[in-house]
């Protein structure tokens, strides 16, 4: 018992549970490590990312991007789906419908539509900042194929017929509120909106009186004005840059787009295939992507030189486009081949189709990526 409890054998036995409690904490250590590495791919990598596809004729189809298979369908509750856009947590579609002139506010969790909000006129693109839809119309729209010399424009099947060339309205909506609660005047037929680099103005395309159109995103003023016409007519697609410096549109009718500065000075026209529509950069903002409609092509250009890197064979009536969240594949809708084409982004390649009925005509992804439709800073 004396030994036991002399001091010799109390710093032993103290020094025998200091040892044991450090190497418990190190074993706790050790333990922690691993979990935080393992943690870290599955922050980055977009597990469950999904693309939406609006079809003219039907719904929204939502291809899952890790099979490239159609899982689910959208019913709109309207007809004439055409442009649409994520909210920036995924939890809700915004959809525009030409023929009741509104959009649909659809839950993308149960795939039910919650709202439906009248815009106005022929709907066309939407653009999501915050907690605000922005939605482009089309009162006036008549457009149709380039006339031969001498004869007046043939309509389009997929547009109006209307005479007068009404100035358009840009309508934005309160997703929290789930109203309209504003508009911009446009032009006539306005077409794509983007927003600016430091997301204070409005840029807008102007299909009818072939302007491009910078507005202030809180008052709707009118900041300026582009015209087209001498560099070519029906402006359709806009694209910023990725680092703000520079704004591209692409001009149908003049099978060309426009290369203008950060303060919307026309700087060059840059060639393209017949009828430029979609534009979009990549995400490093180092290649140019403009789908040309009748050419059948997804063109690709250097953003720095603007020469042309390839052309890829694709099919009928492309015109919108997005990459996956992983940037490794872009699809495009093609409406009359009822099909998705699957581009690897750095083979240039179609790699596979994705059969989507009833006339596809945008798509965009969750988590966002970029696209003629999307621009993801």
């Amino acid at each position: 018992m004396q030994m036991l409890t002399s001091p010799l054998a109390r710093r032993t036995r103290m020094s025998l549970l200091l040892l044991a409690l450090v190497a418990t904490v190190a074993a706790c250590n050790k333990q922690e490590e691993p979990a935080t590495e393992a943690a870290a791919p599955a922050a980055e990598s977009p597990a469950g990312a999904v693309a939406y596809v609006s079809t003219q004729d039907a719904g929204v189809n939502v291809i899952d991007l890790a099979t490239m298979k159609i899982t689910k369908q959208f019913d709109v509750k309207a007809e004439g789906p055409r442009g649409l856009a994520v909210t920036d947590d995924g939890k809700q579609l915004v959809v525009a419908t030409r023929e009741n002139g509104s959009v649909s506010v659809i839950d993308t969790a149960t795939g039910e539509v919650v709202k439906q909000i009248e815009v106005g006129k022929n709907p066309e693109f939407v653009r999501v900042s915050g907690n605000f839809a922005f939605v482009s119309s089309e009162p006036s729209s008549k457009a149709g194929p380039p006339p031969k010399p001498g004869e007046k424009p043939a309509e389009d099947d997929d547009d109006d017929d209307d005479d007068e060339k009404i100035p358009a309205k840009i309508a934005v909506v309160d997703l929290t509120k789930g109203e309209k609660i504003r508009e911009i005047t446009g032009g006539p037929e306005t077409e794509g909106l983007e927003f600016s680099a430091d997301g204070k103005q409005l840029v807008i395309t102007n299909e009818a009186d072939n302007t491009v159109t910078v507005h202030n995103i809180e008052t709707g003023e009118l900041v300026k004005t582009i015209a087209t016409h001498e560099y070519g007519d029906r402006p359709r697609g806009i694209k910023v840059s990725p680092d703000g410096n520079t704004y591209l549109a692409t001009l149908e009718f003049g099978n060309k787009f426009m290369v203008m500065d950060k303060d919307f000075n026309v700087v060059r026209t840059v060639d393209t295939a017949e009828t430029p529509y979609g534009i979009a950069y990549d995400s490093k903002g180092e290649r140019i992507f403009v789908a040309t409609n009748k050419a059948k092509l997804l063109q690709v250009f250097d953003a720095k030189s603007f020469e042309k890197i390839k052309e890829v064979p694709t099919g009928n009536r492309c015109w919108h486009f997005s990459f996956t969240p992983d940037n490794k594949n872009i699809l495009l809708a093609c409406g009359k081949s009822d099909a998705v084409f699957v581009i690897d982004a750095d083979k240039l390649e179609v790699t596979n189709q994705v059969e989507v009925k009833n006339m596809p005509w945008g798509v965009v992804t969750f988590p966002k990526a970029m696209g003629s439709l999307e621009n993801v800073k």
